[in-house]
């Protein structure tokens, strides 16, 4: 990189993709960011009973296994779009209004067997130092952000004199011509940062989002299910027990891993159904450090941050 490089960057202000759920709009990040995938899995749960897969209403902390199959299969559906598509819109033309459409959901939501579990999708490297964090105020002003460098210290690289640690999401480029994110000049890669917001007639209603990877899409589509669907407040929606698909550090290989809390039964059938069932801690720092904030009805501000994290939920 030259000095010239870096005199000529600017930022982009780009127009937040938006689709709707269930009477609310859910926006995200455009290409480059995976915000797409994020969005895709919400379009595919539009074409199922959220409530009825739960199982019981009596037991509003532990769905059953079809809550959790269909999250994943969904996922796995919306990871096989992003994969085949998200680049840098300025190298590659992307269909994203055919990829968000109700159509294409409909149709992808037919391709989830509720029986058998899919086992098409590939893994992303499952690296990350990231933060997410959100602000909200009684104007209806709001903020939500995530700030990373990729790598545990980045690309361990501080040009001499500037302090600033150089990141290095540039991993994400492939060297193989064919691929949709091979490496370019002035091009950007995929990458899977992607903060979230909710709008209730077209003003902020949940600002949300989480730190990891792939596990972002999977933690924002928790939140939004147990939160919109569920009825449970941001902080028992961020405290419940989460699910990972995908691979983790050391780990060559997809697996859908459980936090301890989810109960055996549940464990079981998933792995009867095909799923590669890992069970990791109660409270797993890889299930992503999550935070939320919802405007409620009576003007009050109620947020949350995740206790797998160090962070804080502080109103003034």
């Amino acid at each position: 990189m030259t000095l010239n490089d870096f005199a000529e960057h600017r930022a982009d202000f780009v127009t937040p993709l938006t689709v709707g759920y269930r009477g609310f709009t859910a926006c995200n990040l455009p290409p480059n960011s995976q915000g797409m995938a994020s969005l895709a899995i919400l379009r595919i749960l539009e074409n199922f009973d959220v409530r009825a897969l739960w199982g019981s209403d009596d037991m509003p902390d532990s769905p059953g296994a079809d809550y959790y199959h269909v999250m994943v299969e969904a996922t796995k559906l919306a990871f096989a779009d992003r994969d085949l598509w998200v680049t840098d819109p300025d190298f590659s033309e992307i269909p994203v209004k055919e990829l968000l459409s109700v159509e294409h959901a409909k149709r992808q939501a037919k391709r989830i067997d509720m029986r058998r579990a899919q086992s098409f999708a590939a893994p992303l490297d499952p690296h990350g130092d990231t933060i997410w964090l959100g602000t909200a105020d009684a104007a209806g002003n709001a903020v939500s952000m995530i700030q990373s460098v990729y790598h545990d210290f980045a690309s361990g690289f501080v040009p001499k004199g500037t302090g600033v640690l150089l990141q290095n999401r540039g991993c994400f480029f492939s060297l193989d011509p064919r691929a949709v994110n091979c490496l370019a000049p002035r091009k950007r890669t995929l990458h899977t940062l992607n903060p979230a917001m909710l709008l209730k007639d077209g003003r902020p209603y949940l600002v949300y989002g989480t730190r990891g990877g792939e596990g972002q899409p999977q933690t924002q589509t928790a939140l939004i299910t147990r939160i919109v669907d569920m009825g449970q407040s941001p902080g028992k929606a961020v405290d419940a027990p989460r699910w990972l698909y995908g691979r983790a550090w050391g780990n060559v290989e997809n697996d859908l891993k459980l936090e301890g809390r989810i109960a055996n039964a549940v464990a079981e059938e998933l792995a009867n159904r095909g799923h590669k069932v890992t069970m990791v801690g109660e409270y797993d720092s890889l299930m992503g450090h999550a935070g939320a904030i919802l405007y409620r009805t009576n003007g009050l501000l109620q947020g949350a941050s995740d206790p797998r994290s160090d962070g804080a939920a502080c109103g003034f």
